[in-house]
């Protein structure tokens, strides 16, 4: 029986990394989206003053705690793995990427921070006004922190703006190249555009959940039809954004486009392969179905176009895992179009006045649920793993970023972190499904204010920490 060998610390490291950047993006992916859509329900609520929108904020203010926690949680994991795993790279890039990353922390996270607990527990406080504007504070900083790390990691997948020191660090020549990289507007677009498609697939499906129970409920009806908005004109959009997005990344990263593609000769007219299994060591993608022509449609807007194969490019430029890049790229895909699916069905059926009451539509709606999130992460495994094997694209290989760690080491940190991971966030996730079963009800109550949350010194007085219901609040109608 031949003896076990463990992976090299470079694939540990790796699979260790995605396995806590993957659990991490799941968060901020849908936060990012949900503390807009919080702005838009309360701005709705003062402009109206009809309760319906204050409920379904105050349903979806305790979904948002929990999840934004959670990010918070999962991030800071993740820096603290550059310095263990990948102790090179952080040398390497620090001038760079230490300078972006503190402008997040400058700029968005302090920003989130010092308005989340007011957007939480403060309505009563300092009144409806000033909390709308925390929550539009809270919304501005999760896009903030976006901007950032996009940046930051766009970078690394287009480097510019930088000079290459002879001790093979990278240090700053041009700020606004380094910040606004050739794949940086494109990358950002894409990504929150993403982000608010996630929520809409994950409040649409909580909607159409509620309404397969009460076709009725007023605040079931009103996050569903928010969602079908956002679904019909943002996932349209977003197909335009990958597009461009595309064609950004087939000028830049050619190789991660044709492992995409699944293309290994140069050729015109180039197929879109529905499906097949690229294989590196025959060259070829075995089994492949496609579309004569589509390919070079939409990477060279010329149904001529010559569109790159890997055989035209280094073979040590190739990605490491090309069946992954091919697949997760048709996952994404695929999931797009379900959603612009999903999006002009609930036109058709708004037009006739069905969108409330048509259940095999809103089955449809539950299904999609995660679909966002699954989307989402198939994105980032074709970002990431197309960018193989560097992780300064072109200029810095990954086995070259490790720390000198040896893979025991990196393998018991795995496996702590999966059993951590598995046991902490999948109770967490447990918890946000047990808030979406709860129905939307009338005078939801939100997060809990009764008593002060302090870590030391004396309790204030009762008196000082008594609400103030009504403060300043305008007239509530009776909901609808």
């Amino acid at each position: 029986m031949p003896a076990f060998t463990l992976p090299s610390a470079v694939d540990l490291a790796r699979t260790q990394f995605a396995l806590t950047v993957v659990w991490h993006f799941l968060f901020p992916a849908f936060t990012i989206g949900l503390a807009s859509f919080l702005a838009v329900l309360e701005w709705r609520w003062l402009a109206t003053g009809k309760a319906v929108y204050l409920d379904t904020y105050r349903y979806w203010l305790k979904v948002f705690a929990v999840a934004f926690a959670m990010g918070v949680v999962s991030g800071l994991v993740m820096s603290y793995q550059f310095g263990t795993n990948w102790s090179v790279f952080a040398d390497r890039t620090a001038p760079i990427l230490g300078p972006l990353l503190g402008y997040e922390v400058l700029t968005a996270f302090f920003l989130e921070a010092g308005f989340l607990g007011v957007m939480l527990f403060g309505l009563e406080r300092v009144g409806p006004r000033l909390h709308f504007l925390a929550t539009c504070l809270v919304a501005f900083g999760t896009l903030t922190s976006a901007f950032w790390i996009l940046s930051a990691n766009s970078w690394m997948q287009t480097p510019t703006g930088h000079v290459l020191g002879p001790d093979g660090r990278f240090a700053p020549a041009d700020w606004w190249a380094i910040v606004f990289n050739p794949s940086f507007p494109y990358r950002f677009a894409h990504t929150v555009t993403g982000a608010y498609l996630t929520t809409a697939m994950i409040v649409g499906a909580v909607g159409a959940w509620h309404l397969l129970r009460d076709r009725t409920n007023p605040r079931a009806r009103v996050m569903f039809s928010m969602a079908m908005w956002m679904a019909a004109i943002v996932a349209p959009a977003q197909l335009v954004i990958g597009d461009m997005h595309g064609a950004n990344t087939y000028e830049h990263q050619p190789a991660k486009v044709a492992a995409m593609e699944g293309h290994f000769e140069t050729q015109r007219r180039a197929p879109a392969y529905l499906s097949g299994w690229p294989d590196a060591a025959t060259g070829e993608t075995r089994g492949a179905i496609g579309i004569p022509g589509l390919a070079s449609l939409y990477l060279t807007h010329d149904l001529d176009g010559e569109v790159r194969g890997l055989k035209s490019l280094p073979r040590e430029t190739w990605p490491t895992n090309l069946p992954l890049v091919f697949w997760s790229f048709r996952v994404m895909v695929g999931l797009g179009l379900l959603m612009i699916a999903l999006g002009l069905g609930s036109l058709w059926l708004r037009q006739r006045g069905r969108l409330y009451d048509t259940a095999w539509f809103h089955r449809f709606a539950v299904a999609m649920g995660p679909s966002g999130l699954v989307a989402v992460t198939a994105g980032w495994t074709v970002t990431e793993t197309g960018r193989q094997p560097f992780t300064v694209y072109g200029l810095l290989r990954t086995a070259d970023s490790v720390s000198p760690v040896a893979a025991p080491a990196v393998a018991a940190s795995l496996a702590a972190f999966a059993v951590v991971y598995l046991a902490v966030f999948g109770a967490g996730i447990w918890y946000l499904l047990h808030l979406f079963n709860q129905a939307p009800h009338a005078h939801e109550p939100g997060p809990p204010t009764g008593q002060p949350i302090r870590t030391a010194g004396i309790t204030p007085a009762p008196s000082l920490d008594a609400p103030r219901p009504g403060v300043g609040r305008p007239a509530i109608q009776p909901a609808e």
